[in-house]
């Protein structure tokens, strides 16, 4: 096997996840390049995977089939020889790209009219006993090796590294801010999904203000995509800390958030894309969980501390609350999350 190709996820969470399959893949074949194609929002996340030789950025838009950028890329890949593909999402257009480009072995779960697409393939498991989201990409792993068994233990762990041109980056910033990165906290106030994985923006600024009461020098910098700027802007007037509060939120590339991530004190957040970066590159950190289940999406480190009440009306995976009270957010107040990170490991 002398290259294969991995089609990336479309969410961050999700690509972090993936990271124990490469890693399973390289073990396999070790003379193997492994390359990426991936959306430009996902592709920092393999950047930080030391298993890619290449990441291959495409400007794919959700829901959009855009066939002539689709047959272009397969025109493209097709001079690459590329043994093997891993089609990781379920959509049929995801699969045409590896189809046209003539890979032999193209392989994922089924879904979406992808007969034929899809050569060697695993049946999607129901909705109620979904599998750990880890174990469901390293699944695909035994494929191409039929009655080889898939790696467990420390190997379902993501795992990702920090460039150094990215940590440069950012401690330029930081010095341009006047911040001591041997102080900073992480926020994360955003979630892509919905408000009912967003913990409420004034509990976000008390803790904040819990934190730099408890030290003067802490310094607090809300993390997040341009989307989650104005969330953050929420935040900082009702902590009226603003010296101490900092909003990057669109104001960072993914590959520098992974960079900043990686030296904060903690980082706390909901269950996002940013949880799960932080939770492979091992930061202490407190997740806190609404409306999903840290049983599917956990953060898989042993310096993640979950909050989750695990209320009779949750998980409901709804992106608002069909109750109309969002009280498995509301009711994590900001006083447990406080003590909960001092229980952290540094």
């Amino acid at each position: 096997m002398h290259g294969i190709l991995i089609i990336a996820p479309n969410w961050i969470g999700d690509a972090v996840m993936t990271q124990p399959l490469l890693a399973s893949l390289k073990k396999q074949y070790p003379e193997a390049n492994i390359d990426v194609l991936a959306s430009t929002w996902v592709a920092p996340i393999y950047r930080a995977c030391s298993e890619v030789h290449e990441v291959i950025e495409a400007k794919f838009e959700h829901k959009q089939l855009q066939w002539g950028l689709r047959k272009q890329l397969a025109k493209e890949l097709a001079i690459k020889k590329y043994q093997a593909c891993f089609v990781l999402p379920n959509s049929l257009k995801s699969a045409l790209i590896p189809w046209l480009a003539n890979i032999p072995f193209r392989v994922g779960y089924r879904g979406e009219l992808r007969f034929g697409l899809i050569n060697l393939s695993l049946d999607n498991p129901s909705k109620v006993n979904r599998p750990p989201m880890v174990e469901h990409y390293l699944a695909l792993s035994q494929l191409l090796n039929e009655g080889q068994s898939v790696s467990t233990g420390s190997n379902l762990v993501p795992k990702l590294n920090v460039s150094s041109t990215a940590n440069q980056s950012v401690q330029t910033k930081l010095l341009n801010a006047k911040v001591d990165p041997a102080n900073v906290y992480v926020m994360c106030p955003g979630a892509e999904y919905g408000p009912t994985k967003r913990w409420p923006t004034s509990h976000f600024a008390q803790l904040a203000q819990k934190l730099i009461a408890s030290n003067p020098h802490s310094q607090i910098i809300l993390l997040g995509s341009k989307g989650d700027h104005a969330l953050a802007q929420e935040i900082q007037p009702q902590a009226k800390q603003d010296s101490h509060i900092h909003n990057w939120c669109g104001d960072t590339s993914l590959d520098e958030a992974i960079a900043l991530i990686g030296m904060g004190k903690a980082v706390i957040s909901n269950d996002s894309g940013l949880m799960h970066i932080a939770a492979a590159l091992r930061t202490p950190q407190v997740a806190i969980f609404g409306s999903s289940d840290p049983a599917h999406t956990p953060p898989l480190s042993d310096k993640a501390k979950v909050i989750w009440l695990n209320l009779p009306c949750s998980p409901c995976h709804k992106r608002e609350c069909p109750l109309g009270h969002l009280k498995c957010l509301n009711d994590i107040l900001p006083e447990q999350v406080f003590a909960t990170l001092n229980t952290l490991q540094p």
